[in-house]
Parts: structure tokens; sequence; C-alpha cells
């Protein structure tokens, strides 16, 4: 099963999204050349996932700079700094936008200007096949994870759409109904935009996957009633010492798993961890805007974090494209 998240447009002149603001009613492509697409796209969601905006940056950087540079290398590299940072800036807590824009510049500042614009092509293409390796890597570590019969919960989408392979959380899923097994996974709707209800449900039934959708208020009580086996769940970010920043109510989902004493499992590519974030406080959380919670009175102010931080104590473990892990991270 292949979605085509994120990837080169066929003449690899343009970033090809899947725009998954339209799912699941449609299936739009869109090609992106122009720097501020590009930047749109990220910032309203067109494509998301940790992993795939890392994949879109990189490849949204090399586009945008052959064609603003007109294929000059001395041009690209006057204009590298300005569209790094505004690249950055668009989403600050997804740790793998910062680390795929900054592994080009740190390339970028060992290439001549007549190798630049190739160089960084070659690099993104490089950076999208990784993804799609660590992907692969995280479902086969993660497969004893989900057993014959196993029922798991998730939030929001960690799946092939948030990635250019087949996802993070739901990659022991996919290889587990590859082997065979018999799966049944239990989606949060993760309000406000429902990612859960329309994407994760959405690839899940796709691929032939059992998947019932439920609002994130009833999963501590799907839990209480032992109806899950385990939850497995992406990440944005993961600190040194192990928390994890991820889609607003994972911590909730944390608590009430611990609570009832089901494995709580964060599933993310080992990019995914920042040495250099000491813990989960540390994290800047993006807010976004109130339109995002439908219409409210007039006047009334919104609270709306698109991120919350699960502290280690509440993981059970990391599983990575290098296996099960533990902190602190080297």
């Amino acid at each position: 099963m292949h979605i085509p998240s994120v990837g080169w447009s066929p003449d690899t002149g343009a970033l090809r999204i899947l725009d998954q603001r339209y799912l699941p009613a449609r299936e739009v492509i869109r090609d992106l050349v122009a720097l501020p697409d590009i930047i749109d796209a990220i910032r309203t969601l067109a494509v998301r996932g940790a992993p795939a905006i890392g994949v879109a940056a990189a490849i949204g950087l090399a586009v945008a700079l052959a064609a603003d540079s007109e294929g000059r290398g001395s041009t690209a590299r006057a204009l590298l700094p300005e569209y790094a940072s505004r690249l950055v800036e668009a989403r600050p807590t997804a740790v793998n936008l910062a680390w795929a824009v900054h592994r080009l510049l740190r390339l970028a500042a060992e290439t001549g200007d007549e190798q630049l614009l190739e160089t960084l092509r070659v690099e993104a293409e490089v950076i999208r096949q990784e993804d799609v390796q660590m992907c692969a890597a995280i479902g086969r570590h993660g497969l004893p994870l989900v057993p014959d019969g196993a029922r798991i919960l998730t939030h929001c989408n960690a799946g092939a759409l948030a990635t250019a392979g087949t996802g993070t959380a739901l990659a022991p899923i996919y290889a587990a109904h590859a082997a065979g097994r018999l799966v049944t996974v239990y989606a949060n709707e993760t309000r406000p935009l429902r990612q859960g209800a329309r994407l994760t449900a959405w690839e899940l039934s796709r691929a032939g996957i059992h998947v019932t959708v439920l609002p994130d208020g009833a999963a501590a009580s799907l839990l209480a009633q032992r109806q899950v086996d385990v939850v497995i769940v992406g990440a944005d970010r993961i600190t040194a010492n192990g928390d994890v920043a991820n889609k607003v109510g994972t911590y909730g989902v944390a608590l009430a798993a611990r609570a009832h004493a089901v494995p709580f499992y964060v599933a993310a590519p080992w990019s995914t961890i920042d040495p250099a974030t000491a813990t989960g406080p540390d994290i800047v959380i993006e807010h976004r805007s109130r339109d995002e919670l439908g219409e409210l009175p007039p006047g009334v102010p919104a609270w709306n974090p698109a991120f919350d931080v699960t502290p280690r104590h509440l993981v059970t473990g990391y599983l990575t494209d290098r296996g099960l892990i533990t902190p602190p991270f080297v």
C-alpha cells in the first residue's frame, strides 16, 4: 500500500503532496515550487506529520532555490539562509523540519556553487528514501507489540499520511496486517482538526484494517473497560530525557493508560529525538487559531495548543528505527 503523501513531481521540478485538508472526501494532489506555497502547505497542515514535513522541507527547499535562482549556484547560495529560516519558522514544535533543513545547510557549507543545487536535490532525495526505510524498520521492530488479535489505541495520525513510507505508530500495525494477523485499531477522533477520524481511519480502512473511531473524551472509558491491549502514538519531538511532544490530547491518553495498566509506546524515527532540548518544558509549543475550534461566541478567547507534552515516566518504551530504546538518549 502506497500513499503519495509527500515526494517529487514526475519531472522532479516540484514538491508533490497529497493535500490532507480535503481528505477523506477528495484526494487532491498538488505540485508546489514557490517557497510561500510550500510554507503555507506546512502551516495549514496540507502536509503534516513530523517526518513528512521534514521531507517536504528538504524537497521544498531544493526546488524553490532551483526555481528562484534560475539554476545559478551563487544566487541559490545567497538565497539559502533566508529560505531555510522561513521554512524552520513554519512550524516550531516538530523537530524533523528543522533537522532536515539544517542537514541541507551543513552540506551546502561544504559544497561549491557549481554543485550546490544538484547536491541539495540529491540530499533531499536521500532524506526521503531514509524516511521510507525508517518506517519499514519501525514496523519490523514493533511487530512483537502487535500479536494476532491485538487491540490498539492510537491518537492523531502517525501513519503513511504523516511520512514518506508506512508511518511510525501505524507501521507495526501495517506489518502485522501484512503478516496475516488480525488487528483492531481504535482511532481517537483528535479534535479540533479530527486527524484520527479523517486521516487515520481513511488510510487504515483503505488498507483493509478494521478501525473504529471514538471521541477523544471516550478513550479513558475504553481503556477502563479493558478493550485496549496497547497504546501506540507518534511524536513530533522527544527531548533528551524522554519527554514527548505530540498532538494535543496525547498526555490525557497516557495518563489513562497508566491508570489502567495498559502499555503506552511512542513510535518515532531517531531524528525526532532532540538531544539539544533537555526536557518537555523546554519545548516551544505551537498555538493555533481560535477559528479551528468552530463557531464561538463573539469576544470569547480560545486556548488552542497544537501539542502537549507527555512526561517520560508515562512512556513504556520508545519504538524507533533503531529498535526499542530507553532514555537518556545519546
